[in-house]
């Protein structure tokens, strides 16, 4: 749904996450992004609309491509954006020093509100994806839902090291 030129993906899903940053072939030190999987006509439809629509090959003959969308994370700027991770525990507002930990939780479900930056280079123009608002709910185990009203120490309150004692 494309609302005041930002999209809303409800039950995103996410492919690619580097929130991290972490630099890889395709991906410069420091940038933060993932991909997110769309409908053939919604792709379709933004493609039109100049946003730059990738395809995953086709592993078996009979299968359709799958469309997708780089998204940028991006905390500098006018205004950050807002990440929510979401467990048993509640809300937890993710910043720069902790966006890493969301390539390794399990999602239950994502929604998330993208807006556009229009750019143009030497003649070639498009549309990038950045985060606006992104909510990830994480799948917990059964130990950490257990174990979620249990008060969290810091080894140093918790003595857990060892120390000379007098």
């Amino acid at each position: 749904m494309v609302t005041e030129n930002t999209v809303t993906i409800e039950d995103a899903k996410l492919v690619l996450r580097n929130f991290a940053g972490v630099e890889k072939t395709f991906n410069k030190a420091g940038e933060r992004n993932f991909g997110v999987l769309l409908d053939s006509d919604i792709a379709e439809r933004m493609a039109a609309d100049g946003w730059v629509i990738k395809w995953f090959k086709v592993k078996e003959e009979g299968d359709e491509p799958q469309a997708w969308l780089q998204v940028k994370l991006h905390y500098g700027g006018r205004k950050p954006p807002t990440v929510v991770m979401i467990s048993s525990r509640g809300r937890t507002h993710v910043g720069e020093d902790t966006a890493q930990i969301l390539d390794w939780v399990d999602i239950a479900t994502c929604d998330l509100i993208i807006r556009p930056y229009v750019w143009s280079v030497n003649g070639n123009s498009g549309v990038k994806a950045y985060v606006k608002s992104i909510f990830i709910t994480i799948e917990e185990d059964e130990l950490e839902r257990k174990y979620a009203d249990v008060e969290e120490a810091s080894p140093n309150n918790g003595r857990f090291g060892y120390e000379d004692e007098e």
